[in-house]
């Protein structure tokens, strides 16, 4: 029988972690495995109230859980973050793109993220670290509003004991507690420890963000062709059926959502 591409599987909460006061994660169990490309998103039902696009947080290696992290920004998002360890939801996908890890062999990775958009990243860094020697070296550079707004602050120190992984944070307002950067994420991208001759840079973050760290980058030398942008915006039905999420001649559901700054350059409304 062929798989009807609507009908999503049934997926149990085993847990949902506070990350800040309007960012939780959740780790679903599906009723069968469920794989996905690091990049990939997937749709998430909330029986009764709808669906909407996410992109899993978790290590794509990992088949029998997953994990998607979430900011709570409308009506289904509500209803999520009032949902316990036992409701069950649906899942469908993956769908679209995701990185192209095969690109990014013997580079130095640049990955930046501003405020929830470190979730995808979080899934695209275990990637890397599941192969950490096919690469030359890992800078992490992730801004949020303010220290409070930092998701995965429990993890980050970790990632940093990893060998050729470099991290640094800042946040837009300090406070007494708080004792590294302060400023946007973008005061952090100057004197990086990279060869931009064999370097990709990787953005995630809200559009205002992800325009101004690509001005940067191209501003410090890196090419178009390489930097990639997480293009998460107006996605509806994950299949290119309805439009919302027409970026030029592209569908970001199906074409994306992952892009090389190169290939949309030209499109007046991509920071929309």
């Amino acid at each position: 029988m062929k798989k009807n591409i609507y009908q999503p599987i049934e997926a149990v909460i085993e847990d949902v972690r506070q990350e800040t006061a309007a960012i939780k994660t959740f780790v679903f169990k599906p009723k069968s495995p469920f794989s996905f490309r690091t990049g990939q998103f997937i749709e998430l039902t909330v029986p009764g109230f709808g669906e909407a696009p996410f992109t899993p947080s978790s290590d794509p290696a990992i088949a029998e859980k997953l994990e998607v992290t979430i900011m709570k920004a409308g009506k289904v998002t509500a209803v999520l973050h009032n949902m316990k360890k036992g409701d069950v939801v649906g899942i469908r996908g993956p769908y679209g793109k995701g990185y192209p890890l095969d690109k990014f062999k013997g580079k130095d990775i640049l990955i930046v993220g501003g405020g929830v958009g470190l979730a995808p990243l979080r899934s695209f860094l275990y990637a890397l670290f599941a192969d950490i020697d096919k690469y030359n070296k890992i800078i992490l550079r992730y801004g949020s509003r303010t220290s409070n707004d930092i998701v995965y602050k429990d993890i980050i120190p970790e990632w940093s004991k990893k060998k050729k992984v470099d991290i640094m944070t800042t946040v837009d307002m300090g406070d007494p507690a708080w004792k590294g950067n302060v400023g946007l994420v973008t005061t952090i991208l100057n004197d990086l420890p990279l060869d931009l001759k064999k370097a990709v840079g990787v953005v995630c973050g809200p559009p205002i963000m992800m325009k101004f760290v690509t001005l940067k980058l191209l501003e410090l030398g890196f090419k178009p062709q390489d930097i990639y942008l997480s293009m998460e915006k107006n996605m509806s039905c994950g299949l290119g059926k309805c439009g919302h999420c027409r970026l030029g001649k592209f569908y970001v559901c199906k074409d994306g959502p992952v892009f090389a700054y190169e290939d949309i350059k030209n499109m007046h409304d991509i920071w929309d």
